[in-house]
């Protein structure tokens, strides 16, 4: 299998690029009135402006690349999104330290709009955890390639995840069938990184749960029925966004469950797709909630998978089996 070294370089910058896009704005679009009023005008900015730096990289690097991005830049182009219009290209510009024409950035944005029905496409998402972006608190920049429906390569930027030395800022990288390692985000000296691992657990009354902040997200009376089962009495170790891929990864959590809350719900490809590998590459294992893997090759959405189960992997047979129990499947 290709280590993939050219593909991993060219993620690895552009979602440092992409942080450092969000952070910019996190830092001066957002403030008390900001979160109070639920505005979300600085995520359309961050999302927009992080996507569009994503997408110009891999076009300059694999020009026959396609990429499934969440966003599109419609509503961006009417006479009523001046604002924010002008606001993206700005940021882009600020990255870039060049000029960009509105058409360049909004084309780069809307490289996203790929199906998702090729042989290998990248997937992004340019901010994931939209309300822990606005609190101040875990989002990630999440890239993923997929290649024949694997997920094969996953690149994670989180900013404000604390890293071992005492400051904020991880970059996770996973390589099918290789390792995973993690970087200072901000420094991009940093070439060599670290490699991460799971937590070294055979029991899984000695786990801890990894869930989202926002209960939305997944079904928390499941999680903690499923823990009662499993013997876990560690309290859950609550962070947004696809960080809590990072936090099982590099051992701060041992399982992760997103647990379905409508019947008819199927998980965004890249909401899982750079976790995945990331996690994977670890040493751990992620599957849905029936044991099966995830299966990329129905376009934009896991169409035929159910929810999530990652794990630090010597558990995982176990974590899944409790969960179909609880689920009554």
């Amino acid at each position: 299998m290709s280590d993939r070294i050219e593909e991993l370089r060219v993620a690895r910058a552009a979602v440092r690029a992409a942080a450092r896009v969000c952070r910019a704005v996190q830092q001066t679009r957002i403030d008390a009135d900001t979160i109070e009023k639920q505005d979300k005008s600085p995520v359309t900015v961050a999302d927009f402006a992080a996507q569009a730096i994503v997408c110009r990289a891999i076009q300059q690097a694999f020009p026959a690349d396609r990429v499934v991005g969440e966003e599109d830049s419609k509503e961006l182009r009417g006479a009523d999104a001046a604002g924010p219009r002008e606001a993206v290209i700005e940021q882009v510009r600020a990255e870039l330290g060049s000029e960009a024409s509105p058409d360049e950035v909004l084309g780069w944005i809307d490289r996203g709009g790929a199906a998702g029905d090729t042989a290998r496409y990248w997937t992004l998402d340019p901010i994931d955890g939209t309300k822990g972006f606005l609190r101040g608190d875990q989002y990630a920049v999440a890239l993923g390639l997929i290649e024949d429906g694997e997920a094969v390569l996953g690149v994670l930027g989180c900013p404000n995840l604390p890293t071992p030395g005492g400051g904020r800022g991880g970059l996770f990288t996973g390589v099918a069938g290789g390792e995973a390692r993690s970087f200072a985000l901000w420094d991009e000296s940093d070439e060599t990184g670290a490699a991460v691992r799971v937590a070294d657990v055979a029991s899984t009354a000695d786990a801890r749960f990894c869930e989202s902040v926002e209960s939305g997200h997944s079904n928390q009376d499941e999680s903690a029925e499923i823990a009662r089962l499993l013997g876990i009495t560690a309290e859950p170790h609550r962070i947004d966004s696809q960080c809590k891929y990072a936090a099982v990864a590099r051992g701060d959590a041992s399982i992760y469950l997103r647990m379905p809350t409508r019947a008819d719900y199927r998980e965004k490809i890249w909401d899982h797709a750079a976790g995945k590998v990331v996690v994977e590459a670890a040493g751990g294992t992620v599957t849905d909630v029936f044991g099966r893997p995830l299966d990329f090759r129905h376009g934009r959405t896991l169409a035929e998978n159910r929810g999530i189960v990652a794990t630090s992997g010597a558990i995982h047979e176990a974590v899944v089996a409790a969960v179909r129990k609880v689920r009554g499947e």
